[in-house]
């Protein structure tokens, strides 16, 4: 596993071959295919079990503190290498590959389900509604990060978590205005 991310950040999806992985490792490839029937596959696997990508759900005891956090280890994850690397070049390079899109489903519904405790405690808190989306509000959140860190490259100001929070739990309108 370490290998392969070590190689995708590397030299990006396109060069990341089985052979170069199983030379990196000093492993046969065809033990390599044995568990893993594509490169697409084994990066997915790959990228659920990174240790480099991996995070724990906070806990601060609020859902705007839990979301803040949230925020923040996303903007690490795409700014900080080898993280940034490596998931820059699997999840821009799953637009173009389906088996790779497919494999990436596996790291987004582990990320997924780690994040939902969050939820599960801000409605116990009273602090959303039952009919509140949490993967929306995910969505919106790393999607956030995203388009402004990796396809417009600009940099993510001190305040930038606490600014997206606030616009995604509270909206745009003024205090009071429900129209």
């Amino acid at each position: 596993m370490d290998a392969t991310l070590e190689l995708l950040a590397e030299k990006g999806y396109e060069g990341l071959t089985i052979e170069g992985v199983a030379g990196r490792s000093e492993v046969n490839k065809t033990t390599i295919y044995r568990w893993w029937p594509s490169k697409a596959a084994l990066l997915g696997a790959a990228l659920v079990e990174a240790e480099v990508l991996d995070f724990d759900a906070p806990d601060t005891g609020s859902l705007d503190g839990d979301l803040r956090r949230l925020v923040e280890g996303v903007a690490r994850l795409l700014t900080v290498p080898p993280a940034s690397d490596i998931a820059v070049a699997a999840l821009g390079a799953a637009v173009h590959d389906p088996a790779l899109a497919e494999a990436a489903k596996g790291f987004f519904a582990d990320r997924f389900a780690r994040e939902l405790p969050i939820f599960e405690r801000a409605r116990a808190r009273g602090e959303i509604d039952a009919s509140a989306d949490p993967m929306m509000i995910v969505d919106l959140l790393a999607g956030a990060v995203w388009l402004r860190v990796v396809f417009r490259q600009l940099p993510l100001d001190r305040d930038f978590a606490d600014r997206t929070v606030a616009l995604v739990l509270h909206g745009v309108r003024p205090a009071g205005n429900v129209a």
